[in-house]
Parts: C-alpha cells; sequence; structure tokens
C-alpha cells in the first residue's frame, strides 16, 4: 500500500512541475555578438549573466582533484567568458551606459592571485591562470622567479663596505674591552698613587732635612760673617803697616819679582780664615749634609 502512495506522490510532483514549465516563458539565449543587442537593460542583464558564470566556474577551478585536462578546459572558458564579458562592457559604454572597465576592481580568483600571460596572437586581453590552473605542468614555472645572478663585485664596491670598524677602530664600543681593562686599569691606577705619594714622602723628608742643613749653615755663616769682619779689619790694619814697611824698604832697594796686589792678598786671606772657621765650628758630616742640600737646591754658591 505504502509503494503506491509513493509512485501517485512522484507522479504528482511531475505533473506539478511540468506544469509550471508550461506557465514559464521560453528561455531566452545570449546573442553571440554583443553589438547585436540594441537595449541598454538588456546588455547589462547579459553582462551579469556572465559574471555570474565566471564566479561559478572560478570556484569550481580550485578543486585540484579534477584533473590536468578538466582544469585546463575551466581555466580557457574563464577566459573566454572574461573576453566575453569586456565585449559587453564595451557594447554597453556605447548604447549610452556606465563604463564598468573603468571603475570595477580588478578580477581575482578565490585566493586573490591573478597572472597575466600575454597572449601569443597578440590580440585581446592577457591569458589568466586560475586556482588549481596555476598548479598544471608547464604552468608552475610561470610563478617561480628566475634565479637572481650574483653580480661579480667589482673594487668599488669591496672598498666602499670598509670603514674604520674594518680595520678594529671600533672594538672598544662594544663594551668587551671595557670589561676587561676596567679591573688592570684600576689596578695600575692605585699602584701609581702608591708610588706617588711613596716619592712625594721621599721628597718632604728631603726637604726638611736640608731646611736643617740650611738652617745650621746659615747659623754658621753669621758666625762666620762676624769674625770675618774682625779678620777684615784686622786685615786691614795689617795691610796698612805692611804697606808702610814696603814703601819704607822700596825706599832702600828695588824688587825684582813680581808682588801680588792689595786684592789677591785680600781674597787669600779671607779664604784662609773662612777654613779655620770651619774646621772648628764644622765637622765632616756637617759639611757633607750642606753639600747634599746645596746640590737638591740646585744651589751653586
Amino acid at each position: 500500500m505504502a509503494r503506491n502512495e509513493e509512485k501517485a506522490q512522484s507522479m504528482l510532483n511531475r505533473f506539478i512541475a511540468l506544469k509550471a514549465e508550461e506557465k514559464k516563458k521560453p528561455k531566452e539565449r545570449r546573442p553571440y555578438l554583443a553589438s547585436e543587442c540594441r537595449d541598454l537593460a538588456e546588455a547589462d542583464k547579459w553582462r551579469q549573466q556572465i559574471m555570474r558564470e565566471i564566479g561559478r566556474k572560478v570556484a569550481e577551478i580550485q578543486n585540484e582533484g579534477l584533473g590536468e585536462h578538466r582544469l585546463r578546459d575551466l581555466n580557457d572558458e574563464i577566459n573566454k567568458l572574461i573576453r566575453e564579458k569586456s565585449h559587453w562592457e564595451r557594447r554597453i559604454v556605447e548604447l549610452g551606459g556606465s563604463n564598468y572597465a573603468k571603475h570595477a576592481p580588478k578580477m581575482t580568483d578565490l585566493e586573490g592571485n591573478i597572472v597575466d600571460v600575454p597572449n601569443p596572437s597578440g590580440r585581446g586581453p592577457g591569458y589568466r591562470y586560475f586556482g588549481a590552473a596555476k598548479k598544471l605542468p608547464g604552468v608552475r614555472e610561470l610563478f617561480e622567479k628566475p634565479p637572481e645572478l650574483r653580480k661579480r663585485r667589482t673594487r668599488y664596491d669591496i672598498y666602499k663596505r670598509i670603514d674604520a670598524s674594518y680595520y678594529g677602530y671600533r672594538d672598544d664600543e662594544d663594551g668587551v674591552l671595557e670589561r676587561v681593562e676596567g679591573p688592570a686599569e684600576a689596578k695600575i691606577r692605585a699602584e701609581a698613587e702608591e708610588e706617588w705619594r711613596r716619592v712625594e714622602e721621599i721628597r718632604r723628608e728631603a726637604r726638611r732635612g736640608a731646611k736643617e742643613v740650611v738652617s745650621v749653615g746659615a747659623a754658621v755663616r753669621e758666625v762666620l760673617f762676624e769674625e770675618e769682619e774682625d779678620v777684615v779689619e784686622e786685615e786691614r790694619r795689617e795691610r796698612e803697616r805692611e804697606e808702610k814697611e814696603r814703601m819704607e824698604k822700596e825706599r832702600e832697594f828695588v824688587v825684582h819679582v813680581p808682588l801680588p796686589d792689595e786684592k789677591e792678598i785680600e781674597r787669600m786671606v779671607v779664604e784662609k780664615k773662612k777654613m779655620e772657621l770651619l774646621n772648628k765650628y764644622a765637622s765632616e758630616g756637617l759639611l757633607e749634609e750642606q753639600s747634599e742640600a746645596k746640590d737638591m737646591l740646585n744651589i751653586h754658591r
């Protein structure tokens, strides 16, 4: 019983479908040439129909399992529809419609990639590959970038990249040399400061000893000067006395040998008295210390 109901239902469905087809108008075919269309609305309708067909075929060509022949046929059909669409767009402009080619965005596939290959015939737009058709043998090479040829460097190119860092003048800018030299520099600086302090201490001791020697020498010199004045006065008197005796003797006889003058005699007497006083008041150690102090103070008198 159920089987008979299913047959009746299927027959009813077919009957309803046939009645709906009879009510529809006969399907219009798109004109083969766009120039045959005289109506702007019709031309725009056929363009929209072509756009829908292109969309369906572009979606279908994304399937890599269709096979090489089917993919090539689909790609040819898409390119044919694109050329036909450009004919209808020009016809719409001729009929006073909008310029779709000027304002429309660039056509791409579902992946957003389009490659235009110039048509060998030299007529019409370039040939494009969509979807899986780009991975076909002989087409894959069109999408590969040619290997870059390594250009031989000239002498100018070689020397152009040579700067101060090439010769090692900027090695201390990376901080490595500073970390290595930092402790060594601090150690050397501390040793230099210690050596400077030691030398300064020696110099202070030398100056202190020199001042003591100079003070002793000054005291001795004052005593020598006081005694020297007495000696000079006595020598002057002695010289006057000798001069008188000499004048008296000259009257008696003539001297035939050269005699020292008054300045030479005065100098010799002063030197003799000075040595006697030094031997009397100053020891040998004191004289040596005085001599060393004069040498250190650069005193030459």
